[in-house]
């Protein structure tokens, strides 16, 4: 089931045909996968009075999956290396719903982080990331526009999610709900039956081992098989540290972390961020719950939220890419996470269905901003060769703060009784983090002109200056990134 598998059909089925197909199942697995954990929080009181647990305890269980569906990346990358990208949705559509299964027959709310926390997490990421790189075998031409049209399966999915959870959870309870919800993840797998491999006109979707190293590699491993010892033990060490440090540069970037001022700045700023940017995901239901919003109503709100950033972030993404924008979109980015903070006093005013309504729609917009330029001016301080473990090191890092987040805050509740403290925690490190931001980056840029000015020569311009750097799609004739692992917010 190697992606270097020859095609069936002898045309070449990039950008036209068959493409179009894969389109609609990537649109189909990024509504199952990505937009799956936002439903969550309709169940967090049930789940509470179920397992007896605390705030804290029971907001471990979203943590867990939204954290493992985020920094799985770099395992989903090593197995669309080595089995191709329709093997790793079909795993990752087989492990989500085996996960939701499992989850309607837990006893504790222990079990329910391994089931529909870790289990289900980690097949939504393979599901997620290796259907989107499976685009970039497709598509080379309308690569732009086919990746856009299947982030807009993760605004459905916000929206259909919820309303689909609150009117199953009144028929049939949270065990029945979640059954369900294993079966209807299970066609994550029929997605992956679409995505056939193809053959690209290079002749080969991965690049052959140089056939030196691999002989090599084999008389090697021969001989450690035979029960022979290495003829130079220091030497294989060496060489095992030198491999072990190369896997590692490879997917996740220290190096360009240390070297590059514009990355370091913007990951440290995404990550902080990240600790109160899901937060009104979980709570926002309980919250209006607790103060006598009826459920269904309730759980309206988060697909008032879903159904906004169906429109809002395609137009924020064409807005971006504005030539005003061009070098600019991190203070565009930091404005986002602004009024994403600045939105959550407005839920601690009143609890009101009218007033939460309101904080729905600017919440949709400032989250639309969010998701459209997250990945895009991270494109804009990393050069293309190096993004895609630039974007391990990032998911990863970004993965321990949405992990951590959840459970310390529903901790704040437990001991406060309040869950007015979850949107000024919320907000804190929303605010804090875009003007850390715009302000590091303002400074960075006018370091750069000063330097420009005095004609001091720099070792290494993308180390202390933000440049915009160039995304173009690559021609027909070329193949597109091996292995990219994506993720959104």
């Amino acid at each position: 089931m190697s992606q270097a598998a020859p095609a069936r059909e002898a045309g070449k089925p990039q950008d036209h045909g068959w493409a179009w197909m894969v389109l609609l199942a990537a649109v189909l697995l990024q509504g199952l996968t990505l937009g799956f954990p936002s439903c969550i929080g309709i169940f967090f009181t049930d789940l509470q009075h179920e397992f007896q647990a605390s705030n804290s305890e029971t907001s471990w269980f979203p943590s867990i999956m939204v954290a493992v569906l985020h920094g799985g990346g770099p395992l989903c990358s090593i197995l669309v290396k080595r089995f191709g990208c329709r093997f790793a949705v079909m795993l990752g559509g087989l492990l989500s719903g085996v996960g939701m299964v499992s989850s309607s027959f837990c006893k504790s709310i222990s079990q329910l982080y391994l089931t529909a926390g870790f289990i289900t997490g980690l097949g939504s990421c393979f599901s997620f990331q290796a259907g989107v790189t499976v685009l970039g075998y497709y598509f080379v031409k309308w690569r732009t526009l086919a990746n856009a049209m299947a982030s807009t399966g993760v605004s459905l999915g916000f929206t259909l999610w919820p309303l689909l959870s609150q009117h199953l959870l009144d028929e049939m309870g949270w065990r029945n709900t979640f059954l369900i919800f294993g079966g209807i993840l299970m066609n994550c797998c029929v997605c992956g039956a679409i995505m056939r491999p193809i053959q690209l006109a290079s002749g080969s979707l991965l690049k052959p081992p140089i056939p030196g190293e691999e002989a090599g590699r084999r008389a090697e491993e021969a001989q450690l098989s035979n029960g022979a010892s290495s003829p130079h033990p220091k030497l294989q060490q060496k060489s095992r540290r030198t491999v072990c440090f190369q896997v590692l540069q490879k997917y996740l970037a220290f190096d360009i972390f240390c070297q590059n001022k514009g990355y370091q700045i913007y990951t440290i700023g995404v990550t902080w961020m990240m600790m109160g940017f899901a937060l009104p995901h979980v709570y926002l239901v309980p919250y209006a719950i607790q103060n006598g919003v009826e459920e269904r109503r309730a759980a309206l709100l988060i697909s008032i939220i879903g159904f906004i950033n169906i429109f809002i972030r395609p137009l924020t993404g064409l807005l971006s890419g504005h030539r005003a924008f061009t070098g600019r979109r991190i203070y565009l980015f930091s404005l986002a996470v602004l009024l994403c903070g600045l939105s959550n006093f407005i839920c601690v005013i009143s609890a009101e269905f009218n007033v939460l309504i309101l904080y729905c729609v600017i919440l949709s917009i400032a989250m639309s901003g969010i998701g459209a330029l997250t990945f895009q001016v991270l494109m804009d301080v990393v050069e293309m060769d190096r993004f895609s473990s630039a974007l391990g090191l990032f998911t990863i890092l970004e993965s321990i703060t949405l992990l951590i987040g959840p459970p310390l805050t529903g901790l704040l509740v437990d001991i406060t009784s309040d869950f007015r403290y979850v949107f000024y925690t919320s907000s804190f490190f929303l605010i804090s983090a875009a003007l850390f931001m715009g302000l590091s980056f303002c400074t960075l840029e006018k370091k750069s002109k000063l330097k420009e000015a005095s004609k001091v020569p720099l070792g290494n311009p993308t180390r202390y200056q933000y440049n915009e750097i160039s995304a173009e799609p690559q021609h027909e004739n070329q193949s597109p990134p091996v292995v990219m692992y994506i993720t959104t917010v």
